[in-house]
């Protein structure tokens, strides 16, 4: 089942990745994708099964974010893939049927390049985010509609997770152009009250009917 609530943490001065998804995580979030950015491998996966800990206490999913080698090392649940890593159907091929495979997408045909090979699309951004490095071009609700309508027009199914500056005031018309759920980064890190932040989310995302 892929959750409809993506918590990505960050480099955030002060606070370790671990630390950053389990105050994720006591707030309720049950995904985490693991996004670290410039460090040596060594140090990586230093950081990577810190998280990892953390995401088993709380009986949450972990995704590493750009490496399939890592993922498969230290037993992640999944990889997020973005587009200058390797493809999703080599992804595939090494990791087999038994791990989370996600992939980043800007348009249609990204999907389609993906749709064979991954359980999830990051489809993004929704709008300008200092988060991410190299953005792609913005979407707004505009082009997630018209994304996900040329997905439905295929029969493609393929649960849909929007990501890129979102808000709470951005996910009912989010959820109306029919993606699956959203990924957050910067609006749980920086929130002042992390669990009425994620409460919110949540509540919002149940009126989501689309099933995975």
């Amino acid at each position: 089942m892929i959750s409809k609530l993506h918590y990505i943490t960050q480099e955030v001065e002060g606070k370790t990745h671990a630390e950053l998804a389990e105050e994720a995580c006591i707030a309720g979030v049950d995904w985490v994708q693991l996004r670290v950015k410039n460090k040596p491998y060594a140090e990586w996966k230093t950081i990577a099964l810190d998280t990892l800990a953390v995401c088993r206490k709380y009986h949450a999913k972990l995704i590493i974010n750009d490496s399939v080698e890592l993922a498969k090392e230290i037993h992640a649940d999944g990889v997020h893939l973005g587009k200058e890593d390797i493809s999703t159907a080599e992804a595939r091929k090494l990791l087999g049927s038994n791990f989370i495979i996600g992939g980043t997408a800007n348009t249609f045909e990204d999907i389609k390049m993906h749709a064979a090979n991954v359980d999830y699309i990051g489809l993004g951004p929704f709008r300008f985010t200092s988060t991410k490095e190299k953005l792609s071009p913005v979407l707004g609700i505009e082009g997630y509609t018209q994304i996900i309508n040329k997905c439905r027009a295929n029969n493609m199914a393929i649960p849909i997770i929007a990501i890129g500056g979102i808000t709470s005031n951005d996910v009912s018309a989010l959820l109306n152009s029919s993606v699956y759920g959203i990924a957050m980064a910067s609006a749980i890190t920086f929130s002042k009250d992390k669990r009425e932040t994620v409460k919110e989310f949540l509540s919002q995302l149940e009126h989501n009917t689309i099933k995975a």
